[in-house]
């Protein structure tokens, strides 16, 4: 079924062993600003050199971007709302901005096995988790193949059953094309890897892992822990009722539904802006969620 350029652009909104050796290399900056630290560096994690960013300090909380994006694209509007109270470990996963890519296809499990691999480079023994999008499924994999690196998990945007999207939306991946990826995600990577061949490999590589995913089951939710927020726009690519359902099998979860786009709460590069009250309600949120204590 052919469907609209609305679905395959929307479709594209979600698509997106540890080495002992030092975590960092020489290509690590640090710069002390207005008494904020930040710091980036990339670490060798399966074989692959990976990006990340440390921003501000405090107890950590690692954010994991959504599919075709970077760390700028999903959470440019969202770190400087956060760094004053977290330490911030923003990554960039397989294949997406700064990070090397690998001979082998992406997968929520092997994304979730790098960033537990970063973490253990970085002698960071446990944090928080903020996945948005496709980085929200890497988040459940993490708390499902690494339960105890995790402390307390946020995820945006994010289903676990085909069901969660609307009629037709696979069918619409199918036929998607590089044109129907936002531009915003586009720019943002030639930006960082003026490489055409890359950006078309990283396409395909997030497309394809979306038309291979098969449904996870309720227990694998009902087996999650630890203290969760769920966040969701009420306009949303995943339908509500998804989410809910989400809700109602983690035990120990909080729901927030935003009028609000995919990603738009949030300030996603790709997403319909949003005003800057909607993206600090978000930002007071999550900050409320995480002081709590449980």
């Amino acid at each position: 079924m052919k469907l609209n350029s609305q679905i395959i652009g929307a479709s594209f909104l979600l698509i997106c062993s540890c080495h002992n050796t030092p975590a960092d290399n020489s290509s690590n900056k640090n710069n002390m600003t207005n008494g904020s630290y930040f710091k980036t560096g990339y670490s060798v994690v399966n074989g692959i050199n990976m990006y990340y960013e440390i921003h501000g300090m405090g107890e950590p909380l690692v954010l994991i971007h959504g599919g075709g994006s970077t760390i700028e694209t999903s959470f440019g509007k969202m770190i400087p709302l956060l760094r004053n109270n977290f330490r911030i470990i923003a990554v960039e996963l397989q294949g997406h901005g700064h990070t090397d890519d690998r001979n082998a296809p992406e997968s929520f499990e092997q994304d979730a096995d790098d960033i537990a691999c970063l973490l253990h480079n970085l002698k960071i023994p446990k944090a928080s988790f903020f996945g948005f999008s496709n980085g929200g499924n890497t988040s459940i994999q993490i708390v499902n193949r690494h339960p105890g690196i995790v402390n307390k998990l946020i995820i945006a945007s994010t289903f676990y059953k085909r069901e969660g999207f609307p009629p037709g939306f696979f069918d619409g991946m199918k036929n998607a094309t590089l044109n129907d990826m936002p531009q915003p995600l586009r720019d943002a990577f030639l930006e960082i890897t003026p490489d055409s061949n890359k950006l078309f490999t990283m396409f395909t590589k997030d497309r394809d892992r979306m038309l291979r995913f098969t449904d996870w089951s309720d227990d694998l939710l009902r087996s999650i822990k630890n203290p969760t927020l769920i966040l969701s726009g009420d306009k949303d690519v995943i339908n509500c009722g998804h989410v809910v359902t989400m809700s109602n099998l983690i035990p120990n979860s909080r729901l927030m539904i935003i009028p609000s786009a995919h990603g738009s709460y949030m300030g996603a590069a790709e997403s319909p802006s949003s005003d800057s009250k909607t993206i600090e309600l978000t930002a007071a949120v999550i900050k409320d969620f995480l002081n709590t204590k449980e």
